[in-house]
């Protein structure tokens, strides 16, 4: 099932509660809701965690924290899909964005250094803003709708395969038990002629002895 394939890789409970980070949510981390998974809250936590993955700002988790919270979908999911964007994988993202941007708004890109950091925000980003926040939005969006449609698709063929599975073992176990059946009609069916000669040699003992 995929429930057992995401928990296998999910951190523990205890340790996402206890980032200082999740304080600020007080008791709303202790829903239920937010621990368990399904199809729903799987699917919407990738949509989730990959949106927040293309946010350029320093605390993605808090808001992969926040809307999970909100739209009561999988928190750690949520959260570790914002790892998307870890320091290997940054670079090329948000150039990839801010050139999607570029060509949407129809002017020249430029090469530019990234750093996720306020310095950066305040430094950088006023040069550059118009076409790497509409680029983030636009990457963030599509691969948080592609995210949250494979998922669910991915779910249900699981789900499905699982059924076909168990209808097959069903089956089997039931044709098993027909056979069993038919073979103990035949034995019965051999042993009544066998019966009906023991009792037909009875009753002629018996007239010959009369």
């Amino acid at each position: 099932m995929p429930r057992k394939i995401f928990k296998k890789y999910l951190p523990d409970h205890k340790k996402i509660k206890g980032k200082r980070y999740m304080k600020v949510f007080g008791n709303l981390i202790h829903d239920p809701g937010l621990w368990h998974i399904n199809r729903y809250s799987a699917s919407g936590a990738f949509a989730v965690g990959l949106f927040c993955s293309f946010l350029p700002i320093p605390f993605q988790m808090v808001v992969a924290a926040g809307l999970a919270i909100y739209f009561r979908v999988n928190l750690p999911l949520s959260v570790v899909l914002c790892w998307t964007t870890n320091p290997v994988t940054m670079v090329p993202m948000f150039y990839f964005a801010y050139k999607t941007g570029a060509w949407i708004l129809g002017v020249p890109p430029n090469d530019f250094s990234f750093e996720l950091s306020f310095a950066w925000l305040q430094s950088e980003l006023i040069h550059i803003w118009k076409p790497f926040l509409l680029g983030c939005l636009i990457c963030g969006g599509t691969l948080s709708f592609i995210g949250y449609h494979t998922i669910n698709l991915f779910w249900r063929y699981h789900v499905a395969r699982a059924w076909r599975a168990r209808q097959a073992r069903w089956k089997e176990k039931l044709l098993h038990t027909l056979h069993l059946d038919q073979l103990g009609k035949k034995d019965d069916d051999e042993k009544a002629p066998e019966s009906d000669k023991e009792s037909f040699r009875e009753k002629h003992n018996d007239h010959r002895n009369d």
